[in-house]
């Protein structure tokens, strides 16, 4: 399902981001392999995705199976930072890595973060899953950076 609205507020677009990975959790069950780590994971999803700004003055947020297969911008993996923040969320859901999963927010202001990723707490570390980056483990510099857990969707 695509989700296109107006931006609203951080806390709606979160809102939207869990609802868009329950929408997902069907289709990561039937299309998504099980991986050895979440470094594996993040590779498979990132030779899936490409990054693609939103339209101008909407928020649109992507479940898995609308970003790799019918996406709004005919472009198969085509997103922005919270589509493929979603579909690594939705991936993270379905493995065997634990379940402590989290996205940071990230912006040069508390009200306005500019920037979203997700990652997992990993044998003991945290790793981050950014797809915008061309490899796991990076994250840019922001003055402002807020992880918040992602409570697993039964």
């Amino acid at each position: 399902m695509i989700l296109k609205k107006p931006y609203v507020s951080i806390e709606d677009t979160l809102r939207h981001i869990r609802l868009q990975v329950a929408e997902g959790l069907e289709y990561a069950d039937k299309n998504v392999p099980l991986f050895f780590s979440p470094i594996d994971l993040f590779y498979w999803l990132k030779m899936r995705t490409t990054y693609i700004d939103d339209p101008k003055g909407v928020e649109l947020i992507q479940s898995l199976p609308t970003l790799l297969e019918n996406n709004y911008h005919n472009v198969s993996g085509g997103g922005d930072c919270d589509c493929t923040s979603t579909a690594m969320l939705t991936c993270l859901q379905k493995q065997k890595f634990g379940k402590h999963s989290w996205i940071k927010l990230a912006g040069r202001n508390k009200l306005y973060p500019v920037h979203i990723w997700a990652g997992i707490d990993y044998r003991e570390k945290e790793l981050s899953l950014d797809l915008t980056n061309k490899m796991p483990n990076i994250e840019r510099n922001y003055p402002f950076v807020q992880k918040i857990y992602f409570k697993p969707i039964k």
